[in-house]
């Protein structure tokens, strides 16, 4: 069109050249509208809506608002969601961050940014989850969703189930990483309410969000938002954004003392506006936020679970090599997509070692140990008491015989009868039996507190329970599935304002990671704490 315009402005003038009588006015409607299309459309084509908000993390109140509300292009901003599902699973024994996931061509072929991976090739989840909050790798954040629910379209219903409870009242995704759709939105409020929900309700994971380079397996990548982390101080997240729809998007926290603050921007027109405009905000916010505020951590949802509305084992999906003079679709079977379910119910291929199962047993050898120390304990009473009576009657029986001494011998001869040896053998030996078969029980008694010195400063955290009760029976389990590296360890049960994390202290870095490479291959929910 813009040649066009052109030809006619060249038209004109040589009409002039020509001596054709031409209107002064139309030339110049000509010169305004090149202009126009020349400069002003391409630039409005490019801007996209801008929105904002602040937030005090600390109580979730708001400090600044503009179009906060208004449903955008979230653009990479949905990979926290994707991520937020994958610590959620996992914590729950779903799958764990050692689990191989094999990409489908899928997730092999989704375009940049991405990680590179190869249809049919496997890595760790450890790896997608990297690439995917770090590099914002849309390959990793498919293949993330394919391995946790089977398919895209299962773990974008599993992502609005999670935004739902989370109080994202008007996001609504379509898939894992953020790539423009139709109806993919949400809002600058909603995913500042899901950053927060990232930062308190997962913290052993939020330090990836601060990386400024990372192993992704295959790979060392670099963090999209190291630019930003690098020029604020405080700043230590969470996640870019950008696609033409949704403009350069970005969720980003700071922490200065006892103030963090997080702000969302929809919408930025480059990396370098957006990240100037996020620093502004930011700065508003340190200078409006109280410099003591009671914490109030945002309520973590209940687990809900996978989707177990539909068949897991069947996927059903548009023809890839879609034609006009067909509307058929094709039923794709895939036998191994679904790599977890909710106990009870069983995995749909067998695996040697289900997570009930594996609870059935612990169980059982609890019940085993726990006879086991009372058939001692009943046997060490009976033994004790039986020497005890024995050695109580013998006096009497001695007693008996002097009687009858007395009754028979004459009464010139009375003499002191000396005390039986058997009496005083007889009160050793019971002395000896209470003595000797405590010694016996104490190698039966189990060490719960050991010396921290040489590097043993390391532990790990089973879960967070309700209850101190459960807490610790947590850590009896763990303990007597775990002997080979758990042994020697301290158990320690920690009340926190939101529960009792149950712990085992006092190992080495190496005995930690061990030890929770292999409670994570059973399905048990592990991290490591290191020292304090």
């Amino acid at each position: 069109m813009l040649t066009e315009k052109i030809r006619q402005l060249e038209a004109e003038k040589a009409d002039i050249v020509t001596g054709r009588r031409i209107k002064p006015g139309r030339i110049g409607l000509y010169v305004i509208t090149a202009v126009w299309l020349a400069i002003l459309v391409p630039i409005s084509a490019m801007a996209a809506p801008y929105a904002a908000l602040v937030m005090d993390a600390r109580n979730g109140e708001v400090i600044h608002s503009e179009n906060a509300n208004t449903r955008l292009h979230p653009a990479s901003l949905t990979k926290m969601m994707t991520l937020y599902v994958v610590f959620e699973a996992v914590q729950n024994g779903e799958i764990s961050m050692d689990t191989k996931v094999r990409i489908s061509k899928k997730a092999a072929a989704e375009p940049p940014s991405k990680l590179g991976l190869r249809a049919g090739s496997t890595i760790q989840l450890r790896y997608l989850v990297r690439a995917a909050a770090v590099k914002s790798a849309n390959d990793a954040a498919t293949a993330i969703g394919e391995a946790i629910s089977g398919s895209e379209a299962a773990f974008a219903r599993r992502m609005n189930r999670t935004a739902k409870a989370l109080g994202m009242t008007r996001t609504t995704f379509k898939n894992a990483h953020g790539l423009t759709e139709s109806g993919h939105l949400s809002t600058a409020r909603d995913m500042t309410i899901l950053g927060r929900h990232v930062l308190y309700d997962y913290p052993q994971y939020y330090n990836l969000f601060s990386r400024r380079s990372t192993d992704a397996g295959i790979k060392t990548v670099a963090h999209t938002n190291r630019r930003f982390l690098d020029s604020y101080a405080g700043a230590d997240g969470i996640k870019t954004g950008y696609t033409r729809a949704a403009g350069f998007n970005l969720t980003a926290s700071a922490e200065r003392g006892r103030e963090r603050i997080i702000v969302t921007v929809f919408g930025g027109n480059s990396t370098a506006t957006r990240n100037a405009q996020v620093a502004k905000l930011m700065d508003l916010g340190f200078r409006k936020a109280p410099s003591r505020m009671a914490l109030r951590v945002p309520r973590k949802p209940p687990y809900l679970g996978p989707d177990t509305s539909a068949t897991p084992d069947v996927v059903i999906a548009k023809s890839q090599t879609p034609s006009t003079n067909t509307r058929a679709k094709s039923i794709r079977v895939v036998a191994a997509a679904v790599k977890t379910s909710l106990r009870p119910t069983a995995r749909p291929v067998a695996e040697p070692a289900l997570p009930d199962a594996l609870v059935a047993e612990l169980k059982q050898e609890i019940q085993s140990v726990l006879e086991e120390v009372q058939t001692a304990e009943i046997e060490e009473v009976t033994a004790t008491a039986a020497k005890v009576a024995i050695a109580a009657t013998e006096p009497m029986a001695n007693a008996a015989a002097l009687t009858a001494a007395e009754k028979t011998a004459p009464s010139a001869s009375v003499k002191p009868v000396v005390r039986p040896r058997t009496l005083v053998l007889a009160s050793a030996s019971s002395r000896q039996a209470v003595s000797v078969q405590p010694a016996q029980t104490r190698e039966a008694e189990v060490v719960t507190r050991i010396s921290t010195s040489g590097g043993r400063h390391w532990g790990i955290n089973v879960g967070r329970f309700p209850s101190r009760f459960a807490a610790e029976k947590a850590l009896l389990k763990t303990a007597l599935a775990e002997m080979a590296t758990l042994d020697g360890s301290l158990r320690k049960v920690v009340n926190g304002s939101r529960g009792y994390d149950a712990n085992f202290m006092g190992l080495s870095r190496e005995a930690a990671d061990l030890a929770c490479r292999r409670l994570q291959a059973r399905q048990v929910t592990c991290f490591m704490i290191g020292p304090s």
